[in-house]
C-alpha cells in the first residue's frame, strides 16, 4: 500500500490577496513602520491636547468665550501634523534628499520674512509671520529641519559614494557654513531657545557622521567664541540678559524677572505625587503661570496630574527617543542614520530645555515641549521629524 498513490496531496498555503492580507503580509508597509514610536508620539500628544484644554478653558481674554477655542485648535494642529508625516513617509527620506536644496532655501526665505514687514513681534521674539485668520507661523521650527537634511547630505555625500570612510574637514566646513546662514537669521530676531536647538542639532549630527575630532573641538571653540560675541555686540534684548541672570540667581526679583520660574515651581510642587485632578489645579484655573499652553505647559501636567503625571511625560518622550535612537543605530546608508541622529539631538535637547526650564535648573529659553506644547508650526516640523525616522526605518527593513 505504501507505493500506491491515494490521488491526494497537501494543498499549499497560499497568502491571502484581499486588503487585509495585504495590510498584514510581512512587506506591508504597516509591518515595517516602528509602532512603539508611534503610539508612544500619539499619546503624548493626546495628553497634550488635554494639558492644552485645562490651561485655556477658563481664560476667556484669549479664547473667545469657547472652552474649546484652542482644544479644537490643537486637535487640527495635530492631524495636519500626522498628515505631514505620512507624506515624508510616502515621499521617502531618500527621495526627499534630491528636494534638500530646495527645503533649505525656502526655510531661509521664510526666515527672512520674519525680518521683513511680514513679521510679528510675540513675547519679546519677533520670529513670527501672522497669516491672518487667527493663524501665524514660525520660520524657525522648519530651520531645525532643514539644517538636519542640509548637514546630513553634504556631511554623507562622498562617504555614501565610497569616495572616503568619514566626512573630511572640507565637508564638515560646508555643512557648518550653511547652517550657520539660518542660525545667524535667527539670532536676530532675536530667537535664543531656537538658536539654542539647532546649535545642538548641529553638534548631534558632526557626532553621528564620524567627522574627526579637530573639527568638533573647532565647533565648541566657534561656539564659545560666538557665544562671547553675542553678549560683546549686545544682540541680546533685555530680557533675554534678565532670564540667565534669574536662572544663575533663582531668588532675583520673584515679583519680576523671576516671576515665571518661581510659579512654575510653585504649581508643579502643589501636584504632589498625584496631583489635584484634571482641570482642578488652583495655579491653572487662577492663572499664574503665564504661557501655560505653550512654553510652560508642564506645570499644567505636574499639578493636575503630579509627579506620575510628569514621570509618563518624559517616560513617552523616552520612548520616542529609545525608538529613534535604535532607528539611527541600524541605519543602512551615513545620510540615513545622520538624518536619524539629528531629530533624535532635536527631540532630546528641546525636551530637555522645556521641561528643565520649568524645574528651574535651565534658564528660560522660550521653546515648546516637543508633542505636547500648543502651537502648529512645533507640531507640524515635530511630526514631520517623525516622517523622517519611519521612512528610515521602513527603508531599513526593505533592505533586510
Amino acid at each position: 500500500m505504501s507505493g500506491l498513490s491515494t490521488g491526494y496531496s497537501t494543498p499549499r498555503y497560499t497568502p491571502r490577496k484581499d486588503g487585509l492580507g495585504r495590510l498584514l503580509h510581512r512587506e506591508s508597509p504597516l509591518r515595517r513602520m516602528d509602532w512603539p514610536l508611534v503610539l508612544a508620539a500619539l499619546a503624548l500628544s493626546g495628553l497634550g491636547s488635554l494639558l492644552v484644554w485645562s490651561a485655556t478653558r477658563s481664560r476667556v481674554e484669549i479664547n473667545h468665550g469657547d472652552p474649546q477655542y484652542f482644544l479644537v485648535r490643537h486637535l487640527v494642529n495635530l492631524a495636519i501634523g500626522v498628515g505631514l508625516c505620512a507624506a515624508v513617509v510616502l515621499l521617502g527620506h531618500h527621495r526627499l534628499r534630491t528636494a534638500v536644496p530646495f527645503i533649505y532655501g525656502l526655510s531661509i526665505l521664510g526666515v527672512l520674512a520674519v525680518l521683513s514687514p511680514l513679521g510679528s513681534t510675540v513675547n519679546g521674539a519677533h520670529s513670527w509671520i501672522v497669516l491672518g485668520g487667527g493663524f501665524s507661523m514660525q520660520p524657525s521650527e522648519f530651520c531645525k529641519i532643514s539644517i538636519i537634511l542640509i548637514c546630513a547630505t553634504i556631511l554623507s555625500a562622498r562617504v555614501d559614494a565610497g569616495e572616503m570612510q568619514q566626512p573630511n574637514g572640507r565637508s564638515v566646513l560646508q555643512a557648518l557654513m550653511l547652517a550657520g546662514v539660518p542660525i545667524g537669521i535667527v539670532l536676530l530676531m532675536p530667537d535664543l531657545g531656537s538658536t539654542m536647538v539647532m546649535v545642538v542639532i548641529i553638534l548631534g549630527v558632526l557626532l553621528a557622521s564620524g567627522a574627526p575630532a579637530r573639527a568638533i573641538g573647532g565647533l565648541t571653540l566657534i561656539g564659545a567664541a560666538g557665544a562671547a560675541a553675542v553678549v560683546q555686540l549686545h544682540l541680546l534684548k533685555q530680557y533675554q540678559i534678565a532670564r540667565f541672570a534669574a536662572f544663575a540667581n533663582p531668588a532675583l526679583d520673584p515679583a519680576g524677572v523671576g516671576y515665571n520660574t518661581a510659579q512654575a515651581r510653585i504649581a508643579i510642587g502643589s501636584g504632589g505625587l498625584a496631583g489635584k485632578g484634571l482641570f482642578h489645579g488652583t495655579q491653572t484655573t487662577g492663572q499664574f503661570v503665564p504661557e501655560q499652553q505653550t512654553d510652560f505647559v508642564f506645570t499644567v501636567a505636574g499639578e493636575e496630574l503630579g509627579f506620575l503625571g510628569g514621570m509618563l511625560i518624559i517616560c513617552l518622550l523616552g520612548i520616542i527617543l529609545w525608538r529613534a535612537c535604535r532607528i539611527a543605530r541600524e541605519a543602512s546608508d551615513l545620510y540615513s542614520t545622520v538624518l536619524a541622529a539629528g531629530v533624535v539631538t532635536w527631540f532630546a535637547f528641546q525636551g530637555f530645555e522645556n521641561i528643565g526650564m520649568t524645574l528651574g535648573i535651565m534658564p528660560v529659553a522660550g521653546i515648546p515641549l516637543p508633542f505636547v506644547s500648543y502651537g502648529g508650526s512645533s507640531m507640524f516640523a515635530i511630526w514631520i521629524g517623525i516622517g523622517l525616522l519611519q521612512s528610515v526605518k521602513m527603508q531599513r527593513s526593505m533592505a533586510g
